[in-house]
């Protein structure tokens, strides 16, 4: 077990069915589900806050809010430690009642996983924190697409590559850990 000290809630970035189910699913989609279903039962079983931002994805976008695509992924527990936060931005915190219900639950500390590394986890990540939040990011828990070739700029970009770079791209402020096994939660605050 790793030494990362212990967070007070859990954001779940877009867990939904058109990025980790079929043929759409992002790459190692198997592997990123176990390992931020694994935090969910440990954050679930310490009683700590869990967020699960749901992205309404414009119209024809394959996370269209009411398609199949938009449902998530992962099934909810719903209460007043569990909820559900839709969103229409990259950033979690952007028009929505993501920074409300931290504040209220009195956390410091976030967990950080879902999809997609360089846009949505990142962008969420980085708001967070702007707003003094202790930022943990598992590498096993967060992927993206390929990035396509760009004609005269460079070839293709694998998607690990991309998911690095966005960790990489947090600076030193978020603490990215190899294994979200190694995240551990703690109720506390209020």
């Amino acid at each position: 077990m790793s030494d990362v000290a212990a967070v007070q809630a859990l954001v779940v970035v877009d867990v939904q069915r058109a990025f980790f189910d079929g043929e759409g699913a992002v790459p190692g989609a198997a592997a990123v589900r176990e390992a931020v279903e694994g935090m969910l039962g440990r954050a679930r079983e310490s009683g700590v806050l869990v967020v699960h931002l749901q992205n309404d994805g414009a119209t024809g976008a394959d996370d269209e809010a009411g398609t199949a695509g938009w449902e998530l992924a992962l099934s909810v527990v719903a209460g007043d430690r569990e909820v559900v936060v839709r969103k229409r931005h990259d950033d979690g915190f952007a028009g929505t009642s993501l920074g409300g219900l931290l504040v209220g639950a009195g956390v410091k500390g976030i967990a950080v996983c879902g999809v997609m590394s360089e846009m949505c986890v990142s962008a969420t990540a980085r708001t967070a924190l702007a707003r003094g939040y202790r930022v943990v990011l598992p590498h096993d828990a967060h992927s993206t697409y390929d990035a396509p070739a760009a004609d005269g700029i460079s070839e293709a970009v694998p998607a690990a590559t991309v998911s690095r770079v966005a960790e990489w791209a947090l600076g030193n402020e978020a603490e990215i850990v190899a294994r979200a096994a190694d995240v551990r939660f703690e109720a506390g605050g209020r």
